[in-house]
């Protein structure tokens, strides 16, 4: 029998579920999966569009799926379709080897193209992350990670190419102790640490990418003179990934000085004194992200106690 491919359908869920679950472990993808979370992450964003979800059929038997998307604007507040990104291709193991993930990624190529896609991108990266984050990768979208070889070789063959790389950082919080550093030693003298839990969106598409998750932000106040939010840090609390790891963890996703306070030692303060404050709510594990060549974060972290667990490839095609 022929294999059938179409777009998503309501009745689909069950199915692609079951595709998720037989997929081989990865230290970044969840399991298991459940048609709820993929409900609550995949199809109840507002932006879903069925016509990007395509499922590849042999009989009444759903055997592999292809997920292309879009990203926001430069400002957030709407969807803007030059570049695409097909999320992920998944094939039952014993379907693979047939071509049929090749044709699902086509035909994801295709529709990017057809709605104005100039470049298309292979996994999540940046603000390319309107699906998948807390089913794949972490604190946020890598690429394709090293620890995921066989899509990185299919994305390759397919043509696209490594563009760039990001890391991905541990620290686990048990063991933490802040930096010996003056400046640091000085801040804790002269500034105070605020959390804010669950903070307000910043943007349309924040909402949508980060509301359904559990967050919490850390801005550092200067006592005298009195200025607010000089730095600032903020987390969400990763549970999907939690139950896999077997531990709770917060992925960080944003870090920023005011740029008339920089190299004053803010940053490691305030994440300093935010890990602190997370272990204090049990939360054993912090990952962040940074790309390859951001030698500034790269050192911070060092000195932080961060270590390198994995890493991504930024997938590009032309």
């Amino acid at each position: 029998m022929a294999i059938v491919y179409r777009t998503f359908r309501n009745t689909d869920p069950p199915q692609l579920v079951d595709i998720w679950r037989s997929q081989p472990p990865e230290r970044a993808l969840v399991q298991p999966m459940s048609v709820m979370l993929f409900d609550q992450l995949i199809l109840a964003k507002q932006y879903f569009d069925p016509a990007g979800l395509i499922v590849a059929w042999d009989g009444d038997t759903a055997v592999g799926f292809a997920h292309a998307a879009f990203g926001p604007s430069d400002d957030g507040s709407q969807l803007a379709t030059e570049m695409g990104v097909t999320h992920l291709v998944m094939t039952r193991p014993h379907y693979q080897r047939r071509g049929i993930g090749r044709e699902l990624l086509s035909r994801a190529e295709e529709y990017l193209r057809s709605r104005g896609a100039g470049v298309l991108y292979a996994g999540g990266v940046g603000h390319l992350n309107g699906f998948y984050l807390g089913m794949y990768g972490g604190s946020e979208m890598p690429g394709v990670l090293d620890s995921s070889p066989a899509a990185q070789q299919f994305f390759l063959a397919a043509g696209y190419r490594e563009i760039d790389q990001t890391l991905v950082l541990h620290r686990e919080t048990a063991t933490f102790r802040p930096p010996v550093d003056r400046r640091v030693m000085q801040l804790r003298r002269t500034a105070a640490v605020r959390a804010a839990m669950d903070p307000p969106a910043t943007s349309w598409w924040d909402a949508c990418t980060m509301g359904i998750f559990a967050q919490a932000r850390f801005d550092v106040d200067l006592k005298q003179p009195a200025t607010p939010s000089v730095a600032r840090v903020s987390f969400w609390m990763m549970e999907t990934m939690s139950a896999a790891w077997g531990c709770h963890a917060a992925g960080l996703v944003e870090l920023s000085t005011n740029p008339e306070f920089r190299r004053q030692g803010l940053a490691m303060y305030v994440i300093g004194e935010a890990i602190l404050e997370l272990r204090n709510h049990n939360i054993a594990l912090v990952e962040t992200q940074t790309m390859v060549h951001n030698t500034a974060a790269l050192e911070l972290y060092k000195k932080l106690g961060f270590t390198e667990v994995d890493r991504g490839r930024v997938l590009r095609k032309a």
